[in-house]
């Protein structure tokens, strides 16, 4: 690209490289090359100098010359290899900092230089090297593509149409290339240098740039020089099919950052904003002309928009490629693979956009319960006015239709922005909706179903026929989910009849054979309601729906989990009795005089939690459970204001001029109770149960529970504090 006799060096000179882009057309995107190459020249104390007005115009005139005589040679060739990284003057490698100093300057100023003055001036040239480089490279593809318009054939044959395609693949991914050296070695390189300081935290930038590293190591190290030299061999080889099926596979790492890619923006928004320092190396880079006048943000999108570009060159590719062509079936694997990571990276946007908005209404709704699940989806949302029963009066509600539950709600006032408060749940099962007249109040159609029927008006009759369409279509999508569990319980009792159950194995429903309980129809999550199998009929239901055992006469009368049909079947009790029996209580919900009476320690303290008003209450860790302590507010009460889980905390019971005499406290983390005795005597029984029981020690403590520990405190006096 560039000719030896275009530059007639000086003796003594050593920076050829100003000296040869002075002489050719500078575009804006080489300004700054040119720039940073002479302040490097002038820190090493060279002198630059400049061709003379007549020598410029003969050696530009002469380049222009060769230019136009090999352009449209450029376009139809095969592409070259790219000049390696040393060879950026036509050539020539590049001399090292240190040669051109000692050549040019002598021993006497590289004296007057520090370690630390050399090591920058080595760093900026490379920094400059490496983005010169980049932008060359660019030059040389629109350089290309020129040349491809101006020399465009009369009608272009079916392998020029593939060629070209694998060209244009090849020369956005050197740009992207680029692109991702300017996020992962530039943007990335120089935040982790200031954030190693203790300027900001590193774990913002670990969080802003993601797996950038990779996907930088990925596209500059495999893929794009397998394009390159595909490219150079196209004559022998015409394929990229077999390329991109081998690498398709590592396109699934998009996945991890485009689900990131929302919280990188608010960190990047957030340290802009909280940081000088942070705002300052951001602005800076983005005025260097490598960014192309775009900010961060724009770059950081470019790998949200890749995987869809590589679907739409390989969809572009395979309308030209023959049926027959030894490629064709590499190329639809690849296409295959390539579609897949598309779709996986656009559900995990949307899985993030759904999290979101739950999140959003959770807040709304002050906290309502089970609206967070990963299970939930949000359909549809809006105002919406519903008729009284009695009157047909109307009223203002806000509807929040989900997958799997519709809520009704009312809104409320607060002075923290727009918030609800939950006045109906309708469940998506046996739902109904269908239009209703009536002559007062148009627009009205009736939701109808298990727990309430509801008359609703809309706004307009479109706004209406959105809604009916919107629950039909969900209506429609919650029968086809359990059609599964409908057609496995089908084959489970023909598998295992009444009188067989609990006397031969049944056959389990496979895990994925099922979306929801097949019980209470409830669907599954990894979190909060995972499956379990009952060892009697082999249903997949939740851990309510299993929570019962019987033993079983194929498993040789052992105890098994069985689902709550089966355990009537086999035991000829109801559930609804054995709950009834031996009801599980929560653990709040347990009477204090229950514990009182086989406590290791009980009695009156004062309590105060986190700096707040100390109040009188009644303490009790039980033999049972001996690492929880119960706070009540009276010795006969009938559930507990709260509990503490003593494994893990620390014990300090040094005293405090703000707290009362024979205090301690329990810390971990953010929690802190404060606990204040009687008397030192009273403190050191209750200190010497604690500080066993925050060590997880049970054994010891019920030991010492049958000896000098056993309701060693108790004490329903009067405290005298």
């Amino acid at each position: 690209m560039f000719r030896h006799s275009a530059v007639r060096r000086r003796p003594g000179d050593g920076h050829a490289l100003p000296e040869l882009l002075s002489v050719l057309p500078k575009p804006e995107h080489l300004q700054s090359a040119v720039k940073s190459w002479e302040v490097c020249s002038g820190q090493c104390g060279a002198a630059v100098t400049e061709m003379s007005g007549e020598e410029a115009a003969v050696e530009k005139h002469q380049h222009s010359a060769e230019d136009h005589r090999t352009g449209s040679e450029a376009a139809a060739a095969p592409l070259r290899p790219s000049r390696p990284p040393g060879d950026v003057t036509g050539g020539r490698p590049m001399e090292d900092v240190g040669e051109r100093e000692a050549r040019n300057s002598g021993p006497i100023l590289l004296q007057h230089r520090s370690d630390s003055e050399l090591a920058d001036v080595r760093t900026q040239t490379e920094e400059g090297r490496t983005l010169l480089q980049y932008r060359e490279q660019e030059t040389h593809i629109n350089e290309q593509e020129e040349n491809m318009e101006e020399d465009n054939p009369k009608e272009e044959t079916n392998e020029q149409k593939l060629y070209k395609v694998a060209n244009e693949l090849l020369l956005t991914e050197r740009a992207y290339v680029t692109r991702l050296y300017l996020l992962d070695q530039v943007f990335c390189a120089k935040l982790t240098r200031e954030a190693a300081k203790g300027t900001f935290p590193v774990d913002v930038v670990k969080g802003i740039f993601c797996n950038v590293a990779c996907i930088y190591a990925f596209h500059s190290k495999f893929l794009l020089p397998d394009l390159e030299t595909r490219m150079r061999e196209w004559e022998s080889r015409p394929r990229i099919g077999d390329i991109l099926e081998q690498h398709a596979p590592f396109l699934r790492m998009y996945a991890e950052y485009v689900k990131n890619f929302d919280n990188a923006m608010d960190l990047l928004k957030q340290w802009t904003e909280r940081s000088a320092q942070f705002s300052a190396i951001i602005q800076e880079i983005q005025k260097q002309d490598i960014c192309g006048s775009l900010t961060l943000q724009h770059h950081m999108l470019e790998p949200v928009q890749r995987v869809p570009r590589y679907e739409l060159l390989l969809k572009d590719y395979l309308k030209r490629l023959p049926l027959d062509a030894p490629d064709r079936s590499q190329a639809e694997k690849s296409l295959q693979t390539i579609s897949m990571a598309a779709t996986h990276s656009n559900s995990a946007i949307r899985k993030m956009e759904n999290l979101k908005k739950l999140l959003e209404i959770y807040e709304m709704l002050g906290g309502e319960e089970d609206i967070v699940n990963a299970s939930n989806e949000l359909i549809k949302e809006g105002q919406i006015l519903k008729l009284a029963a009695r009157n047909t009066s109307a009223m203002e509600r806000y509807l929040y239709l989900f997958n799997n539950m519709l809520l009704v709600c009312v809104p409320k006032f607060s002075l923290l922005g727009q918030r609800f408060t939950v006045r109906t749940r309708v469940g998506i099962e046996g739902i109904k909706v269908v239009e209703t007249v009536n002559d007062a109040y148009p627009h009205t159609f009736q939701v109808s179903g298990k727990e309430r029927t509801l008359e609703l008006q809309a706004s307009s009759e479109q706004d209406k026929d959105d809604w009916i369409k919107a629950f039909q279509q969900t209506i429609q999508t919650f029968q086809k989910k359990n059609e599964t569990f409908k057609s496995a319980s089908k084959e489970a009792e023909e598998d295992v009849s009444t009188e067989e159950l609990g006397r031969r194995a049944p056959r389990w429903i496979r895990d994925n054979e099922v979306t929801m309980c097949m019980k209470c129809k409830e669907p599954f999550n990894a979190l909060t309601r995972r499956r379990h199998h009952c060892r009697a009929c082999g249903y997949v239901v939740c851990w309510r729906c299993s929570d019962y055992k019987t033993p079983l006469e194929y498993d040789g009368n052992r105890m098994n989990k069985v689902c709550k049909d089966c355990f009537s079947i086999l035991t000829g009790r109801t559930a609804s009795e054995e709950r009834s029996e031996a009801k599980k209580r929560g653990i709040l919900e347990i009477e204090a005089a229950q514990f009182s009476g086989s406590s290791l320690v009980c009695g009156f303290l004062l309590y105060s939690e986190k700096a707040r008003p100390w109040q009188r209450v009644w303490c009790v860790i039980p033999q049972k459970e001996a690492v929880v302590l119960y706070v009540y507010g009276a010795p006969q009460d009938v559930k507990a204001q709260s509990t503490i889980p003593l494994l893990g905390y620390s014990v300090d019971d040094a005293p405090r001029a703000v707290d009362p005499p024979s205090s301690f406290r329990l810390c971990q983390s953010k929690s802190l109770h404060s606990f204040a005795c009687e008397s030192e005597e009273q403190k050191r029984r209750w200190l010497q149960v604690i500080r066993v029981a925050v060590t997880g020690n049970v054994a010891e403590l019920q030991t010492a529970g049958s000896g000098d520990l056993a309701n060693g405190c108790h004490d329903s006096g009067p405290h005298s504090i």
